[in-house]
């Protein structure tokens, strides 16, 4: 991921963010399922929606992936897949006891903070775990120390957290949520607790950051900010309010259909970005409905050029290798 210095763009109609849109880990579990489409046939089962963007969704139901959350509704034996946003060790073993074959593709990021909620229990800490109730990613990471975990979601959760003096603490967050997102629960929970283990700076996404950080540049910049996202994407909604902070109206649309041209009036130029979970195919429809409405020039302002790419699983590689030597 290289920094970089952006210049002052031209005057035009539209700037768009950059980064914005897919994620490396995005990427990832899109590519595994449309793999393993190819490797074993379909059907392929996906618990949950395999990222929050219904295109993605029913671009890839339509190829032969079914998506439910009720792992009794698949057949013994067949592929499941579980979501980029993981799963609890539960949903694992129930996988493993209905002889399901599976593949995983949780974000390795969000695997990550999985592995150390289970270090930190295991040493005998309480965990704090900052991100969204009734998140699927948040409810997958609290099934890993159900025991000692508690989610906390706003300031007065750090109040209400009922830990002794002395007690051994750790904190973990949702990785969709950005350092600014966190920093003011993070220092109430230092103000309280002292001793408190605080999250590593590269336990928070690092596109989320970038997509909040790209989004801010562009408000500053725009009358009015466009956000591509899924209504049920996180991530899609925090980059409408951090433009918002910023003082730039904003609105969250799902594809070019949802754009009101009554937005536009009085406008100057329009800014654009998109969620992480969002096909650039969506942003391009989105601009060619501005084009249609009168703001047909286009540039681009680059804060970060992101160059992550996380692996496949392996046993999906191994596959994909020995079909493409029968080929």
């Amino acid at each position: 991921m290289t920094a970089v210095h952006p210049s002052s763009p031209p005057d035009s109609d539209v700037l768009l963010a950059s980064p914005r849109g897919f994620c490396a880990g995005v990427d990832r579990a899109i590519e595994i399922v449309e793999l393993a489409l190819e490797c074993f046939g379909r059907p392929v089962y996906v618990r949950h929606e395999i990222v929050h963007n219904r295109r993605v969704v029913e671009q890839l139901r339509a190829k032969g992936a079914i998506f439910l959350e009720d792992l009794s509704k698949v057949p013994e034996g067949s592929w499941l897949i579980f979501s980029a946003h993981g799963v609890s060790p539960e949903v694992r073993a129930e996988a493993q006891k209905r002889n399901l074959r599976t593949l995983d593709a949780t974000c390795p990021l969000v695997t990550k903070v999985h592995v150390e909620a289970l270090r930190r229990a295991k040493s005998g800490y309480r965990i704090v775990l900052v991100g969204h109730r009734g998140h699927v990613e948040v409810e997958g990471t609290l099934g890993h120390a159900p025991d000692c975990m508690h989610l906390v979601e706003t300031l007065e959760d750090v109040a209400r957290l009922p830990f002794p003096a002395g007690e051994r603490i750790a904190v973990l967050t949702q990785t969709t949520l950005s350092v600014d997102d966190t920093r003011a629960i993070l220092a109430a929970l230092r103000q309280r607790f002292p001793e408190i283990q605080l999250p590593a700076k590269d336990d928070i996404c690092y596109a989320t950051q970038n997509r909040q950080n790209a989004v801010q540049a562009i408000a500053q910049r725009t009358d009015l900010v466009l956000v591509v996202g899924a209504p049920n994407s996180s991530n899609s909604n925090r980059l409408v309010e951090v433009a918002r902070a910023r003082g730039t109206r904003a609105q969250l649309v799902e594809d070019s259909s949802d754009i009101d041209p009554a937005w536009l009036e009085g406008t100057r130029r329009i800014g654009v970005t998109a969620g992480a979970s969002t096909p650039q195919a969506l942003v391009d429809e989105v601009l060619a409905r501005l084009s249609e409405l009168g703001r047909p020039s286009v540039s681009e302002l680059e804060l970060t050029e992101e160059n992550i790419h996380f692996s496949l699983p392996p046993e999906l590689k191994r596959e994909a290798s020995r079909r493409a030597l029968r080929a």
